[in-house]
């Protein structure tokens, strides 16, 4: 019986050990998208997106593995939570902003503090909050469409305005913080990819169950939906089957011939 404890307390605290390594990894996901209703004149475009970023600080190693790649950075909510110094909000928007142009979406986290003093630090380095709004980049006279809205947990305004407001020719990418607001947009075949987190792909799972769905790729109401497990943590610095990740996407269109660089 001795020996079986000793054991079990063994076997339990390497589990702890293993959880909490899986909590920090610096997984850069690269992903190909390739999409029929992409502009072949805008070549390859790389994104990358981080979400639930909570009370992690973003490591030389995320940098040094998007360095030089990424067209934009999207941070798909959750950038902090109560509790997290704003300087420490501030050294990780240094090191994204140093990369390429950063865009944000609010999760419920994020409204924990004051939202003026996020914007505070937004307007001194630049970078650019997507509240129920369209903001457009142009490559080659072609467009994407960065349509960002708010947390679900906020009242957002009529969707179905928002999506009219959508230029005809534009690639559409919806970025969400809670991927269930998908089921509450309007129109959504003018729709080529949502961004979402969260969920933290239910950041503890026993035999592959959790709370949630585990983050990836899916087709949604014929939309190309992704959900990150995210690269922070709530509550306990732990995760099970559902490690830390971030994401390098490169889109394209499916017809290109255009190498990936």
């Amino acid at each position: 019986m001795e020996l079986f404890i000793i054991a079990f307390f063994l076997f339990a605290v390497m589990l702890v050990i293993y959880m909490f390594r899986e909590a920090f990894r610096d997984e850069v996901k690269i992903q190909i998208l390739k999409f029929p209703n992409f502009p072949k004149q805008m070549g390859t475009f790389n994104l990358f997106f981080i979400s639930d970023i909570h009370r992690r600080r973003i490591s030389d190693s995320i940098v040094e593995q998007i360095k030089e790649k990424a067209d934009i950075i999207v941070i798909g909510g959750d950038l902090t939570e109560k509790g997290v110094p704003l300087e420490r909000v501030t050294n990780n928007l240094k090191k994204l902003i140093n990369i390429a142009p950063v865009f944000f979406v609010w999760g419920n986290n994020d409204y924990e503090i004051a939202p003026h003093q996020l914007r505070e630090v937004f307007h001194s380095l630049g970078v650019k909050e997507l509240l129920n709004n369209i903001y457009y980049i142009n490559k080659n006279d072609k467009k994407i469409a960065l349509i960002g809205l708010d947390d679900f947990t906020q009242e957002l305004p009529p969707l179905d305005l928002l999506m009219d407001q959508i230029e005809e020719e534009a690639f559409n990418i919806l970025i969400c913080h809670n991927p269930e607001t998908i089921h509450a947009v309007p129109n959504i075949e003018k729709i080529s990819l949502v961004l979402s987190g969260h969920t933290h792909g239910g950041q503890i799972r026993f035999f592959g169950i959790g709370p949630y769905r585990k983050g990836g790729i899916r087709k949604v109401r014929g939309t190309i939906l992704l959900t990150s497990n995210g690269y922070g943590t709530t509550l306990l610095p732990l995760r099970l089957g559902a490690q830390a990740e971030t994401h390098l996407l490169m889109i394209k269109n499916e017809n290109s011939d255009q190498p990936i660089s």
